[in-house]
């Protein structure tokens, strides 16, 4: 299996390290493992991609690559020119430093990697570490990542639906909850949910120069959502797995809102 590999932490970021090694594990012996990530960090740009500019890209070493852009532009560097003769099997994202559950997801630039292999019709998993107080301690906080991550994977691959939808492919998101890998309590499908209470935002400050700045601020990650979704699970000690599609319609309101345009 051949399998491309990229990030939204950026092409030194220990979480790559980790989705390496899982990804060699799922590989196999006489499987392959190529890299494509951003040279720098690139959290919170989402599915962003560099319309507007060229993206330097540079070979670090055999199947490394760092490229000057977003996650999205490193898998369409990885399809479109590096591993273009030879297009790989499965496109995996992270592994994420913090969760990507809930309001996370649509920030996501490690959900943004998966879902530009899945418009470009390949198989893609996004996986993230929820880091917490159950992972501080830890010597690797990537820890469950390392040691349920192939097993996810291979689940995927096997019982995973990778064809419904005429139009817009699935990719999985999944998550790993911050505990221990032995404390993990399994793994477990479930909706995006919505943390309670929780936005994004921005707090000024100003230099000591005199100009004016915005940082942005997010919420607490450990706020409840619904029952059943990803971030409970996460909660819970489950590894949360959420199918998804790059389809943003609300398929449900669509007969409704016509029959009420209808109505006028």
């Amino acid at each position: 299996m051949r399998i491309l590999i990229t990030n939204d932490d950026g092409i030194n970021a220990p979480g790559l390290e980790a989705m390496a090694d899982i990804a060699a594990e799922v590989a196999g012996p006489e499987g392959e493992v190529w890299v494509v990530a951003p040279a720098f960090e690139q959290s919170g740009v989402a599915h962003c991609i560099s319309y507007t500019h060229p993206t330097m890209i540079a070979e670090l070493a055999p199947r490394r690559w760092a490229a000057e852009g977003s996650p999205a532009d490193c898998v369409l560097a990885g399809l479109s020119d590096i591993m273009r003769d030879a297009p790989p099997d499965l496109v995996l994202s992270g592994v994420n430093r913090g969760n990507n559950a809930g309001e996370n997801v649509m920030y996501s630039g490690t959900v943004g990697g998966a879902m530009e292999a899945a418009l470009q019709g390949l198989p893609a998993i996004a996986l993230s570490q929820y880091l917490g107080p159950g992972t501080q301690g830890l010597d690797d906080p990537f820890e469950a990542a390392r040691v349920h991550g192939p097993r996810a994977i291979r689940r995927l691959l096997d019982n995973g639906d990778w064809t419904s939808g005429p139009d817009f492919r699935l990719f999985y998101n999944v998550n790993f909850p911050p505990l221990a890998a032995d404390r993990v309590r399994g793994m477990r499908v479930g909706p995006q949910g919505k943390r309670e209470g929780v936005r994004f935002g921005v707090a000024p400050h100003v230099s000591p120069s005199g100009r004016r700045f915005l940082w942005i601020t997010g919420g607490s990650q450990q706020a409840r959502a619904g029952a059943g979704s990803d971030v409970e699970l996460l909660m819970d000690g489950f590894v949360a797995v959420t199918p998804m599609r790059a389809d943003l319609t609300c398929h449900a309101s669509l007969r409704s809102l016509q029959e009420a345009l209808d109505e006028e």
